[in-house]
């Protein structure tokens, strides 16, 4: 009888596979920002659209946020890797649909179907890194993961204006198909990790996430910040200088994602002080980069402040899923980064109803992100000001 096999060991083509997948979720939004200003057009006739066009691009992310956890729960039981593959050809074929739909009720509920399949794409990917690596090797997957994201998404966005300006507003759902190839890539490389599949890990309860929950409320608010100046970046072009073509606002939004990635780097050189520190710093960046963009009637300027607070967001992002992942037993890693990830796009799906709803009593997009750099920058100094001085208690009256 021949012996057991030793467990597979993750190296490096295992982690680009996982990087590839987390770029989806992704693109489901970013891709179709350049073509907001048209979707709007094409639509001003339906009743509540400024609210419902940004919707449904970003509604994927609501499904995704209830229910992240489930598929969580189901990838610590059924295991990782099919639910996984599944989620991957789905997320082809639903991603596509609106190809055909000419109805904005329909396409929302094709892109409600979408974000079931991001749901588990997102929450399955994540919860591997945590599975496949340990101590500083996890912490570089996460920045990896974050950097590979954001500097995609600046050829996501260029593909997707691009795609628009050729094709009018469905060009860029073509893109979804690439969905495929990882699907076939997930199958060939990647493996079931033994604790997966424990069914006595799997029942893993509340006690064991309970260190997940109040970073995954902080995760909201960072996803509020995260996603706003994302979405509401073409109209608050077209609002402050007139200018609604796809291809500029792609290049824009490309800039935006490359601040993205430098935060996510930054991240990777500072991991060793992943924390309430990075929180504080990324906070008053974002904050920063708000006030300049809300601030700005140029077209440059705003591409400006607009790079500097994805700096700030994208130094923020990695530190809260690294510091929810370190917090994390691994029985319970699938069901506590599933919480993480439905925390996250939660905010998502709420920034564009936020903007909407505050907008106009304040006076137009720039004011919206005028008060939200304020807040951003308040709590960032005040973040900073408590990590200070629970240091200095720790370090006792003597110390230098």
């Amino acid at each position: 009888m021949p012996g057991k096999q030793p467990a597979p060991t993750a190296t490096t083509r295992h982690g680009i596979v996982l990087m590839l997948a987390a770029v989806l979720p992704a693109m489901a939004i970013i891709a179709l920002v350049p073509v907001l200003p048209l979707l709007q057009a094409e639509f001003a006739a339906v009743p509540a659209q400024a609210v419902l066009v940004p919707m449904a691009l970003t509604v994927p992310a609501l499904c995704v946020a209830l229910f992240s956890p489930l598929a969580g729960w189901l990838s610590d039981r059924i295991g990782r890797k099919p639910l996984l593959i599944g989620a991957l050809v789905g997320y082809a074929g639903f991603g596509l649909l609106p190809v055909l739909l000419h109805d904005l009720f329909q396409i929302i509920a094709a892109r409600l179907a979408l974000g079931l399949a991001e749901a588990a794409i997102m929450t399955v990917a994540t919860a591997l890194i945590g599975d496949y690596f340990t101590g500083p090797a996890r912490d570089r997957w996460v920045a990896a993961q974050i950097a590979t994201v954001s500097v995609s998404a600046i050829v996501l966005i260029a593909l997707g204006g691009a795609l628009g300006e050729m094709l009018g507003t469905r060009g860029p759902f073509w893109l979804y198909l690439l969905a495929l190839p990882v699907a076939a890539a997930a199958a060939l490389i990647l493996f079931e990790p033994a604790r997966a599949g424990n069914h006595s890990a799997a029942g893993a309860g509340l006690n064991m996430i309970r260190p997940a929950l109040g970073l995954a409320a902080i995760t909201l608010g960072v996803g509020v910040l995260f996603y706003t100046i994302v979405v509401q970046l073409g109209p608050l072009i077209a609002e402050a200088t007139g200018i609604t073509s796809p291809a500029a606002i792609g290049s824009m939004g490309a800039a935006a994602n490359m601040g993205v990635a430098i935060g996510s780097f930054l991240f990777g050189r500072r991991k060793a002080a992943a924390g309430a520190g990075l929180l504080g710093a990324g906070l008053v960046l974002s904050g920063c980069g708000y006030g300049v963009a809300g601030l700005a009637n140029d077209l440059w300027l705003i591409g400006g402040g607009t790079v500097a607070a994805c700096v700030g967001n994208g130094l923020m992002l990695p530190n809260m899923l690294a510091w929810t992942l370190a917090r994390l037993p691994a029985p319970a890693r699938g069901g506590g980064t599933g919480l993480w990830t439905g925390a996250f796009f939660l905010g998502q799906f709420i920034a564009p109803i936020i903007a909407g709803a505050l907008a106009g009593r304040l006076g137009g997009l720039g004011n919206l992100l005028l008060a939200y750099g304020g807040l951003a920058l308040l709590l960032g100094i005040g973040t900073l000001a408590m990590g200070n001085r629970s240091r200095n208690t720790a370090a006792g009256p003597g110390a230098r």
